[in-house]
């Protein structure tokens, strides 16, 4: 489970505290980016889970680089009312319960109706689950909450591909996908490196976030042949509420927000720099983008390499003494 972060966090979580100098990741949101801006151009996305959190950080990014609108889908009323309003004029809120089909469709039809075309769609929203015993040990699993995060993070999901994919298609020109112009539109899912290696978190989130990288190649595999694309972010452990919520349940409440959140970023291995919800955001405006107008079915991991490789601890023996 996610403890073996944890534990490695704590070791490093003091020295990153007084590095940071108690300044929130959230705050890059509002600085100027090095990275040029534009690149989203009067496009109309909807992303799930826009509230709060990595969805949030998409849709101010998003706005920044242009967007026509921003359509906040989620289920938190009172939150995305506020989010909308902070975000400004171009921002907009919809009620969305993923795991209810027909919201996730009016959600979709929703932004069709009031912008006249959906280009892009992010599926941001998710839930970690209970952090039980249960949850981190197969042979007592409990397959009800099981089913629950399942119905949120990958029922979810697929729900949204599905209703976005339909509303892009039915927006295509007579005849696109038949070797002419395609029917054009970018569908971005949020997946997770606990979709990528075993043991970083419970069963309950891990098998869904697998499963929402295999769900991005399935639909690029029919979808990319019409002219959408479909690709997914595996982000690294980024001080969102969800994750704080759920690192300071895992210590037990023996951490405030601030330490959790100096916990979350001194677990990194890319030294200089710490994952932030902007990294995550500027992944998803790329992918949104025409800068990556040839790739689908795509897995973009930014994690800091921390996927890439294992440290091998060799006992290396030592010469007896003569």
């Amino acid at each position: 489970m996610m403890h073996r972060l944890v534990v490695e966090a704590r070791r490093r979580a003091a020295p990153v505290a007084m590095a940071a100098g108690g300044v929130a990741g959230g705050e890059r949101w509002m600085s100027s980016s090095a990275a040029s801006k534009g690149r989203l151009v009067g496009k109309i996305a909807l992303i799930t889970g826009g509230a709060s959190g990595l969805g949030k950080a998409a849709a101010r990014e998003f706005i920044e680089e242009g967007a026509g609108a921003v359509v906040l889908a989620d289920i938190n009323s009172k939150l995305g009312l506020e989010t909308a309003h902070e975000l400004g004029p171009d921002a907009h809120f919809v009620h969305c319960d993923v795991a209810v089909e027909d919201s996730v469709a009016a959600a979709v039809d929703a932004a069709v109706a009031r912008h006249g075309r959906l280009d892009v769609m992010l599926n941001s929203a998710g839930v970690v689950g209970p952090l039980t015993p249960g949850t981190s040990r197969v042979a007592s699993l409990d397959l009800a909450q099981f089913d629950s995060v399942m119905s949120v993070n990958v029922r979810g999901t697929l729900a949204g591909i599905k209703h976005a994919a339909r509303a892009m298609l039915a927006a295509a020109p007579a005849g696109a996908g038949g070797g002419g112009g395609g029917a054009g539109g970018s569908i971005l899912c949020m997946a997770s490196v606990s979709g990528i290696l075993g043991g970083l978190g419970t069963y309950l989130y891990s098998v869904s976030k697998f499963a929402i990288a295999g769900i991005v190649k399935a639909a690029a595999a029919e979808l990319s042949r019409l002219g959408v694309r479909v690709n997914c972010i595996s982000p690294y452990a980024v001080p969102t509420p969800m994750v704080l919520g759920q690192f300071s349940a895992m210590l037990g409440g023996a951490a405030d927000e601030a330490q959790v959140a100096a916990i979350v970023r001194g677990l990194g291995e890319l030294r200089g720099a710490t994952c932030e919800a902007v990294d995550i955001a500027r992944a998803a405006v790329y992918l949104a983008s025409d800068d990556a107008k040839y790739v689908s079915g795509h897995n973009l991991v930014v994690d800091g390499g921390f996927t890439s490789y294992k440290h091998m601890n060799l006992p290396f023996p030592t010469k007896p003494h003569e």
